[in-house]
């Protein structure tokens, strides 16, 4: 009998008297994570590697110049970021992580996507990445927005056998105006967004997720001086109509939106700067018979927008 033990005892599988420790240790464990987040798996080297190559590649110059990268962290905007599309290039994970909805949504939703490197982190170097923010173990990298420069705006209506339909941002400063401004250029049929390169809002995460997606067909361009990128869309033959709370004439009267136009928007607070506004060809009001003093900019490019689409029709 005790030889017969000795034979069994050398074959595979469950022993009598495990007790079942093989079946608890495999509890508890929550779903298997994508192969890019495990360790030795081959397509984890592979996104290690590209993500190295990224950030070893020399940052390529449009005309119109790139901004700078963005870190979005903690779990909610995180998942907000990436259901609304906005660009992104790394998704890092915290290691040893508690795998909640939200982690593993954001895993799916950047698997989904394609293009996105998933990379396992330590808590230490998240924190130094966001300099001590509360990233709660998820952060996303957005790269560099790429601008276009202004003459490429006027040069892509005329190749469509368009007239030019631009809006210009002078002084604004929230990111979210700028995103809805955007969405609105795409809804009424423009060719694009202006934006002076200083003191000005840019192409950020939340400008991204206020445009609802459309800044991804929407180009944005960076002017170095936006009154000398006026000037130059007048010598190109493009009217040049400037809002203001005391504009000569009502944008309803204003005949020249029926053709190639920048049209400049100020901000709340303070309007048009002194030289924009001395540049424009134009300077008109949106009529407001609630007695409102001004509009916020995405509100009014809009306003401006549908009329111009109107006319145009």
């Amino acid at each position: 009998m005790a030889a017969n033990n000795r034979r069994m005892s050398g074959k595979k599988g469950a022993q009598v008297g495990s007790g079942g420790q093989r079946r608890r240790g495999l509890e508890g464990k929550g779903p298997t994570p994508p192969a890019e987040m495990r360790k030795g798996h081959k397509k984890n080297r592979i996104a290690t590697a590209k993500a190295k190559q990224v950030q070893r590649r020399p940052v390529a110059r449009g005309r119109g110049g790139k901004g700078t990268s963005e870190m979005v962290v903690g779990r909610n905007p995180v998942v907000e970021a990436l259901r609304e599309g906005v660009p992104a290039s790394t998704l890092y994970v915290q290691q040893f992580i508690d795998n909640d909805e939200r982690v593993r949504e954001a895993l799916q939703l950047a698997a989904e996507r394609g293009g996105i490197n998933l990379m396992e982190a330590p808590r230490p170097e998240l924190d130094r990445m966001t300099n001590g923010l509360n990233h709660q173990g998820l952060v996303l990298q957005v790269p560099p927005y790429e601008y276009a420069h202004p003459e490429d705006l006027a040069e892509a209506a005329y190749d469509e056998g368009e007239d030019p339909l631009i809006v210009a941002l002078d002084g604004v400063t929230d990111p979210r105006n700028l995103g809805a401004v955007v969405r609105s250029v795409s809804a009424f049929g423009g060719h694009g967004v202006v934006v002076p390169e200083r003191r000005a809002a840019g192409m950020t995460a939340g400008a991204w997720k206020t445009s609802a997606g459309t800044a991804a067909r929407t180009p944005v361009a960076r002017a170095t001086n936006l009154t000398r990128a006026l000037e130059a869309y007048k010598k190109a033959g493009i009217v040049v109509v400037g809002l203001a709370a005391d504009g000569e004439a009502e944008i309803g009267e204003l005949q020249a939106l029926e053709g190639p136009v920048v049209i400049v928007v100020g901000s709340e607070g303070k309007g048009l700067s002194r030289l924009v506004g001395e540049t424009c060809d134009f300077r008109v009001r949106i009529p407001m018979p609630g007695g409102a003093e001004s509009l916020n900019a995405g509100v009014a490019a809009g306003i401006v927008l549908y009329e111009a689409a109107r006319r145009r029709v």
